[in-house]
């Protein structure tokens, strides 16, 4: 989105916050998508494996279960406010060979030991793709895996469009989601995927879609689209009565939407996969 790529530690420092307050939610949410990309990275007992922009830890957590206590689950992101949560809840889930590092994965020195990379939504948003998964690359023995779960485009799913489309006659500047750039929907375009990790050096790439229909009531569904999406850092400095307004047309806009109180709203993603 614009204006979210001039800082990316900045962006999710904020973003972060937000992250951490809506842990369970976004969990619950996204676990299905998680569990894919672990299925697909076919980790076995005893193995290491890397989780890019792992968050809160979810996707660490479901890659350190199928690794074991003889494996080694890592877990890197830029957001200190998140690693923080990641390793408040390693210590309370008892985990073994869980750890978590604060790092760029575009520049840091992982040293070549994993067997896969792992990521739920964690590599759109990088400023040079083609360098960033070249140094994952090197981070993976030879033969390594690679299993990741990126967003398909706005206009496949509603719950990241309707709510922009519905507060934008309030909002001076209404924020745009950018193809082919670092941000949400940056690998939207499975065609530019493909290039980006053939010219990193990656091979036997596959990409296929990967839907989500996960079910949340009407006021999580506000939720997502009023404090974690692009709306959150607008409504944030806003008076009362702009976020009143924008919140009764965001609601009017996402009724349709929901049926005896549950949002039917599916996330639509790609699953890739490579050496």
């Amino acid at each position: 989105m614009s204006g979210v790529t001039t800082d990316m530690a900045a962006y999710w420092d904020r973003a972060g916050r937000v992250w951490v307050e809506q842990q369970a939610l976004l969990d619950r949410l996204y676990q299905p998508i998680a569990k894919a990309v672990v299925d697909r990275a076919d980790l076995r007992a005893g193995e290491a494996v890397l989780d890019v922009g792992c968050g809160a830890g979810a996707t660490t957590f479901e890659a350190a279960w199928r690794v074991g206590p003889e494996g080694r689950a890592v877990g890197a992101d830029i957001s200190g406010a998140l690693l923080e949560l990641a390793r408040r809840r390693a210590g309370e889930q008892a985990l073994e060979g869980v750890e978590f590092v604060h790092a760029d994965a575009q520049t840091h020195a992982f040293g070549q030991d994993f067997d896969a990379i792992v990521s739920r939504f964690g590599v759109m948003f990088f400023p040079d793709p083609v360098a960033a998964f070249a140094n994952l690359r090197r981070a993976l023995k030879p033969g390594g895996r690679l299993a990741f779960a990126c967003w398909r485009g706005p206009e496949d799913n509603a719950i990241a469009q309707v709510p922009l489309e519905a507060a934008a006659p309030f909002l001076p500047e209404v924020p745009k989601f950018e193809r082919n750039a670092p941000g949400r929907f940056g690998f939207a375009d499975p065609e530019r995927v493909l290039s980006i990790l053939a010219e990193a050096g990656w091979r036997d790439i596959t990409i296929e879609a990967l839907d989500d229909p996960t079910p949340v009531s009407f006021e999580e569904l506000l939720t997502m689209s009023l404090r974690v999406g692009p709306l959150n850092p607008i409504l944030s400095n806003a008076d009362e009565t702009l976020r009143a307004r924008v919140r009764e047309a965001v609601t009017a806009a996402l009724s349709p939407y929901v049926k005896d109180g549950v949002a039917q709203m599916n996330s639509a993603c790609w699953l890739v996969t490579a050496r």
